[in-house]
């Protein structure tokens, strides 16, 4: 066994000591005292009168109907976005991995929403999206389709705001799956060509499995940046109508700073934050089993 070296140990966490100052500043200590809040009634105009008041934030929580609707509408959002979005990026991807004219004008088409900013999208999306007179509504009327309430209808706001979501986020997966199709050697498709193999035979038998730690990367990063989602609903329906795009992030976010109740938003933090974390678990042991 090697033995413990405390001048190379020292440097090395030496090194390390700023990281995990900041990591503990902005990390660690805003989750304790997150957990701690969740067992208080603390109201941030009157810090000073905060008690402990035991598990009746959680209590209350589930009996919280918002908060319940806002678990159902991520998951709804999660479970449509990250297919919409994952096959657009993959798409695209294919569309532009082979040599041809035209590809960097469609690589910058693709990848620009990236870049710009989630409130500047989900503001131009707004006026597109106007049932009135938005450019969508105005273009399904020349092709003989009614006029649709797309953000103001309870059944059509949380599709709309998947579109939205994924159409800014596909740029992003795409170079990485480019980068995975680029690296995949083209004498595997010379060899399958031999064998009188078609292009859908290649993508599936090819393609796809020297893809998969790609897509699992893929998979994961996009999981968890869905269940964050609050900028799209807070900017374009403000969670309505109806609650029907209220999330929980963004329900945390208006029980904290509007309506000022530090202890009950921190409570549904750690709830939150419990369910993400059992999700996450999962999704990674079947991600290990599938890789």
């Amino acid at each position: 066994m090697r033995k413990f070296n405390l001048k190379e140990n020292l440097s090395a966490y030496s090194f390390l000591t700023p990281a995990l100052i900041l990591m503990g500043l902005f990390f660690i200590l805003p989750a304790l005292m997150a957990i701690y809040y969740a067992f208080t009634d603390y109201y941030l105009l009157t810090p000073d009168d905060k008690q402990f008041i035991g598990l009746e934030n959680f209590i209350q929580i589930f009996n919280d109907t918002v908060f319940m609707q806002s678990l159902k509408n991520i998951i709804i959002f999660v479970a449509c976005v990250i297919p919409v979005q994952v096959g657009a990026a993959l798409g695209m991807a294919l569309l532009i991995n082979k040599r041809r004219r035209g590809n960097i004008f469609f690589k910058v088409a693709f990848f620009a929403p990236v870049v710009l900013s989630l409130v500047v999208i989900s503001v131009l999306w707004l006026y597109l999206l106007n049932p009135s007179e938005g450019l969508i509504n105005v273009l399904l009327a020349k092709v003989g389709v009614d006029p649709q309430p797309f953000l103001k209808s309870p059944d059509q706001a949380i599709y709309t705001i998947v579109f939205v979501s994924a159409w800014q986020g596909a740029g992003y997966q795409m170079l990485i799956f480019l980068a995975g199709l680029q690296n995949i050697p083209s004498s595997v498709y010379e060899a399958s060509k031999i064998d009188g193999a078609n292009k859908w035979q290649n993508f599936i038998h090819i393609t796809l499995p020297l893809l998969k730690p790609t897509s699992i990367l893929i998979l994961i990063t996009t999981f968890i940046a869905a269940f964050k989602l609050i900028i799209q609903p807070m900017v374009m329906t403000q969670g309505g109508p109806m609650n029907s795009t209220m999330t929980p992030v963004y329900y945390i976010y208006q029980s904290g700073f509007s309506d000022r109740l530090i202890g009950y938003a921190s409570a549904m933090t750690v709830v939150f934050g419990i369910v993400i974390g059992i999700v996450t678990l999962i999704q990674s042991k079947l991600s290990r089993e599938e890789a």
